[in-house]
C-alpha cells in the first residue's frame, strides 16, 4: 500500500482533502479546584507517604532545623542557595556546605555527601510531587545525586495539582532549562521486576512542611 493511499485514506477519515489547512487545536482547559490550604497539606502529606517518602509538618523554624539534624545524624550534606533554607537557619547546621557556585566543586560534594537539602519551587498536593527549576539557587544535583534528599516546602508553595502548575508556568523553558518533577524516591523494577529504590537518584527523601 503506497504512502499517498494511506494518508489519502486518512484524510477522508477526518473529512478533509488535499491541501487544506491544519486547523488551531482547540485552547486548553484547565480544570483547577478550590482546595483549602489544611486540605492540601493533609493530601500532600498522604501521597509523599504511600510512594514511601517520609512526611513532617513543621510548626516554626526551629522543628525544622531539629527535624533536619535527626535526619542528618551527624553525616554531611549539601544545601542549594535557596533563600527558604537560610531564612530556616537550614544552611548554619553543623556539617551542612552551601553557597556553593563553583559547578566541579559542587558536583564533588554532591558525590560524597550524605543528603542533599533544597527547597523547592512548587509542590503538588493531589500526587505528592515537588517541582524543582533549575538555576543558580537550585542546582539540579543536589536533589539527584546524594542518596538522601531532604526537602522544604514553604506551604505557599503548595498547589493542588498539575493543571494549577501549568496555569502559573504555562512556558517553564522560559524560566529554566530544566523543570524537574519528583514523586518520591527513585525506584526501579528493570531487573526481574523487582522493586529497587535508589537507582537513578535518591532513595530516601524527606518532604517538610513549613
Amino acid at each position: 500500500m503506497s504512502r499517498d493511499h494511506v494518508l489519502h485514506k486518512v484524510r477522508t477519515a477526518l473529512g478533509r482533502s488535499t491541501g487544506q489547512p491544519v486547523e488551531q487545536p482547540p485552547p486548553a482547559r484547565l480544570q483547577i479546584p478550590e482546595v483549602g490550604i489544611e486540605a492540601r497539606i493533609e493530601c500532600f502529606g498522604k501521597r509523599v507517604e504511600a510512594l514511601a517518602g517520609k512526611f513532617h509538618r513543621a510548626v516554626s523554624s526551629e522543628d525544622v532545623r531539629a527535624y533536619v539534624m535527626a535526619v542528618l545524624a551527624g553525616r554531611i550534606a549539601v544545601a542549594s542557595n535557596a533563600p527558604a533554607l537560610r531564612a530556616c537557619g537550614i544552611t548554619d547546621l553543623p556539617g551542612v556546605e552551601s553557597g556553593i557556585t563553583d559547578r566541579e566543586k559542587l558536583r564533588a560534594l554532591c558525590s560524597s555527601a550524605a543528603c542533599g537539602i533544597t527547597a523547592c519551587d512548587y509542590a503538588l498536593a493531589e500526587t505528592g510531587t515537588l517541582v524543582m527549576l533549575s538555576g543558580p539557587q537550585e542546582a539540579r544535583m543536589i536533589s539527584l545525586l546524594p542518596p538522601i534528599h531532604i526537602a522544604i516546602v514553604q506551604r505557599e508553595r503548595l498547589l493542588t495539582g498539575l493543571d494549577e502548575l501549568l496555569n502559573l508556568l504555562p512556558h517553564p523553558a522560559e524560566l529554566t532549562s530544566s523543570m524537574v518533577l519528583i514523586t518520591g524516591p527513585s525506584r526501579t523494577a528493570d531487573i526481574e521486576q523487582i522493586l529497587v529504590r535508589g537507582v537513578h537518584g535518591p532513595g530516601e527523601i524527606h518532604v517538610v512542611v513549613v
